[in-house]
């Protein structure tokens, strides 16, 4: 990929975390990125595309975090509580979760994609965790664990709309510690 493609790619994932798609102008991304307005429709013909090409890469990022945290050594509850406490900018919130507040890109299938696959992908590998929390006799078998998979992307995405609204981390914080109390320390 060349470095314009890049820096263009880069700097719309910073923008679109600050202010969103519908905040995010192409003149914005041409500022900072330090690119003139033939170059970036030279690569994306608009600003959808660039921004889809964004969002493509922050779910690529944040899912090979995750994947590297689930997918590492401990057992299968360890893990999903370890991913519950993964250290994050708490009032900045979460680079996918964020998009999904922005009507314009939840109007748009394209743009919508990369958060619900993103999203789809954490809670399958959560879900396969917790079938192997109740397979190891940590996790009791009356839970749905697809269910709870949920619960869990649902504390983490609300604990950060929490936090930002009261302006602090300890809404987040109270958020998680229940669900990780409530699955055992």
């Amino acid at each position: 990929m060349s470095t314009s493609i890049d820096k263009l790619i880069e700097t719309t994932q910073a923008l679109l975390w600050e202010r969103g798609y519908v905040g995010t102008s192409p003149r914005a991304i041409q500022d900072r990125a330090g690119i003139g307005q033939g170059s970036m429709y030279h690569h994306f013909r608009t600003k959808a595309a660039l921004a889809q090409a964004a969002e493509e890469r922050s779910a690529a990022e944040m899912i090979e975090e995750v994947r590297q945290l689930l997918d590492g050594p401990g057992e299968p509850l360890a893990r999903v509580r370890a991913y519950l406490k993964l250290e994050r900018d708490v009032l900045k919130g979460c680079r996918i979760g964020r998009l999904t507040a922005d009507p314009d890109v939840v109007a748009d299938a394209a743009l919508r994609k990369p958060l619900e696959d993103a999203f789809a992908w954490v809670s399958a590998r959560l879900t396969a965790l917790l079938r192997d929390a109740q397979s190891d006799g940590n996790l009791p078998l009356g839970l749905d664990p697809k269910a709870l998979a949920f619960t869990v992307l649902a504390v983490r995405q609300g604990g950060y709309v929490l936090a930002r609204a009261a302006n602090s981390t300890e809404p987040y914080e109270r958020a998680v510690e229940g669900l990780v109390s409530l699955l055992g320390n």
